[in-house]
């Protein structure tokens, strides 16, 4: 089976992934016109980037599922559940559990980098200072692995965006697991993405749509956002990795962490 490494490493990158263009069927973009369309959803998009970047402390759950296109064309999904709590400036963990029951994660506590599997129980550690946001940069760009959706972590976010837009439109005011949601649409130079946001004093995301439309049978990335709080009452103890007995520690590498159903794709199957 083919494996879409280009378009899952992107994933590593939210707001940085190519984004989406001016639906044609939009009600609001024909009554308002593309301009006002425009900068609705950019207002959209830079009031949830403010809100998360400036968020002290967060956890939410997201449900993830993205196509791993076939050499037949036929697309296969692949999913998994992480569960993130962030504490600025210098603690993150993030639990990955894989449809097929794996379960690895990562661990900041603004010393070290920790990921672990636990069915394989090995881990691999690494010291890194610093603030969560230098250890996803490092994470991500030195050590070659992936967080998907790692720009919701970063407190820089409202100072990427600018660059990173090319197109963007209201679409429309729907409802996410019955939560009112501000629907926009952006456009890059690869990629195509649909963000529902919440409405009120608390614009967070609730769901995120990525096509690759460059990519061979246009695959599809997806996140549910869910649990959403502002105030996680965690222990330190949550961002400190302690081995479990007969744990076999290894070094990083760019392919320790493998692309969400490699193992599967790579036999076909």
């Amino acid at each position: 089976m083919k494996m879409l490494t280009k378009g899952l490493t992107m994933l590593t990158l939210l707001f940085l992934a190519p984004l989406l263009a001016i639906p044609s069927h939009s009600q609001q973009t024909s009554v308002t016109g593309p301009n006002k369309s425009e900068e609705r959803a950019m207002a959209v998009l830079k009031r949830t980037a403010d809100f998360l970047s400036q968020a002290q402390r967060f956890s939410v759950t997201e449900d993830i599922g993205f196509d791993a296109v076939q050499d037949s064309g036929q697309k296969i999904e692949f999913g998994e559940t992480r569960n993130i709590v962030l504490s600025r400036p210098d603690h993150l963990r993030i639990d990955e559990t894989k449809r097929d029951g794996s379960k690895s994660g990562l661990v900041f506590n603004g010393k070290d980098i920790t990921v672990f599997h636990v069915k394989e129980n090995v881990y691999a550690t690494e010291a890194k200072p610093g603030t969560v946001d230098e250890a996803i940069s490092y994470f991500v760009n030195d050590l070659g692995m992936r967080v998907p959706l790692a720009e919701l972590l970063d407190s820089n976010l409202p100072k990427m965006l600018p660059e990173r837009v090319r197109e963007a439109a209201y679409v429309e005011q729907s409802s996410i697991a019955g939560v009112p949601c501000d629907h926009i649409a952006l456009r890059g130079d690869q990629a195509d993405m649909q963000l529902w946001i919440a409405q009120g004093d608390k614009p967070l995301p609730q769901r995120v749509v990525i096509t690759y439309r460059r990519e061979d049978g246009r695959p599809q990335f997806w996140a549910n956002f869910k649990e959403w709080n502002l105030a996680p009452k965690v222990p330190d103890s949550l961002f400190t990795f302690s081995p479990p007995k007969g744990a076999v520690k290894i070094a990083f590498s760019p392919r320790q962490m493998m692309q969400p159903g490699e193992q599967k794709t790579k036999g076909g199957k």
